[in-house]
């Protein structure tokens, strides 16, 4: 991932860094529009900068790529820890289910730097995630909070699901995703109605389902 220095190691001029500000916040932007597949010419643009300019920053894509991820990255993982250590362990899941379904919604990039694995950046994530729903989910079960079927494993799918819709709907309607996200949520509280099929695929096989699916 590029630091901060420039390749020999020398921090990096107060202009010169001011330029690597701009280019990767003008990424983020860029990306959130159009996806990670979105062109440098067009992110050099978005920053007022020229293509060499970005080339001399961020000598190939997957470096200007490496140090957005790592800024959405320590993001998630900060609000991921912030719900973990809620008291309400229901308010904590609800909590973190729609903060990052804010996030990645209405921004094709985080939706797909959270979904995609082809940067490696997926393991950062599910350190801190798994064991924060996981954490969320045992202890709402055990108060009695969500139906007694329910697992860590179930938050993810959903997660997806709705940030699919959200990308897909939001300049129709940005916020539709938030009416099924109540009603997931309803189908979650205790009691359970309807008994749920078995779900036979661990965390990690289902995360590497979808990181590899064409979504």
């Amino acid at each position: 991932m590029t630091s901060d220095t420039e390749s020999g190691n020398r921090p990096l001029r107060a202009d010169a860094e001011r330029n690597r500000a701009r280019i990767v916040e003008a990424a983020r932007v860029v990306f959130a529009e159009h996806g990670i597949a979105a062109s440098l010419d067009d992110v050099a643009r978005a920053a007022g900068v020229g293509i060499g300019t970005l080339y001399r920053r961020f000598p190939t894509k997957e470096t200007l790529l490496s140090a957005v991820f790592d800024q959405v990255v320590t993001e998630i993982t900060d609000l991921i820890d912030g719900y973990a250590a809620d008291p309400d362990p229901l308010a904590g899941l609800i909590g973190l289910v729609t903060d990052v379904l804010e996030r990645q919604s209405g921004d094709r990039g985080v939706f797909e730097i959270c979904t995609k694995a082809d940067f490696g950046h997926l393991d950062r994530i599910a350190e801190h995630y798994t064991p924060a729903v996981e954490g969320l989910v045992t202890r709402a079960k055990a108060a009695g909070l969500v139906r007694a079927d329910l697992t860590g494993t179930d938050i993810a799918p959903v997660i997806v699901m709705l940030s699919a819709v959200g990308i897909a709907t939001r300049r129709a309607d940005p916020g539709l995703w938030r009416r099924y996200l109540a009603l997931v949520f309803d189908g979650i509280r205790a009691p359970g109605t309807s008994e749920l099929p078995p779900n036979r695929v661990s965390h990690t096989a289902l995360m590497e389902a979808i990181s590899s699916a064409r979504l």
